[in-house]
């Protein structure tokens, strides 16, 4: 892989990680993140197509109370990943990218229910004395606001 398209896919990954967060304009949908790896990747047939297929298998991961789903964007983009760069089938490349989405789900909990928190409390702290810029330093700190 040359320098170029790791570049690019650094870059496609993470619109598709914030698109996670945001979820305004879908990017972390699989279709999307693997159709952007793929093209980033020079080749987009089997994004698109890894893309779909992952796609299915997510439609059924939503958040109902107070649950998390697997993470669809790191699916789709490993599952990318491993069909074109790994020259994997795309059912083992799928199967793969589902465990893998699975790990980010408890990357995403320990994060909201540590990280943010410990940032959140800085931001207090800030409030306390008065520091808007403090405040505001913590607010774009913090991935989730």
């Amino acid at each position: 892989m040359t320098i170029t398209k790791f570049i690019l896919l650094f870059i496609v990954t993470s619109i598709s990680g914030i698109g996670a967060a945001a979820e305004e304009f879908q990017t972390h949908r699989p279709l999307i993140a693997s159709t952007l790896v793929g093209l980033a990747l020079g080749d987009l047939k089997t994004g698109i197509i890894v893309g779909a297929s992952m796609e299915l298998i997510a439609l059924g991961w939503m958040t109902i109370g107070a649950s998390v789903p697997p993470d669809p964007a790191i699916a789709g983009a490993i599952a990318a990943i491993m069909a074109i760069i790994g020259k994997q089938n795309i059912g083992v490349a799928i199967s793969i990218a589902v465990p893998v989405a699975v790990a980010g789900q408890v990357l995403q909990i320990a994060q909201k229910s540590t990280i943010d928190v410990f940032i959140m409390h800085l931001a207090d702290k800030y409030a306390e004395k008065g520091s808007t810029k403090g405040v505001t330093a913590m607010h774009f700190f913090d991935c989730d606001t």
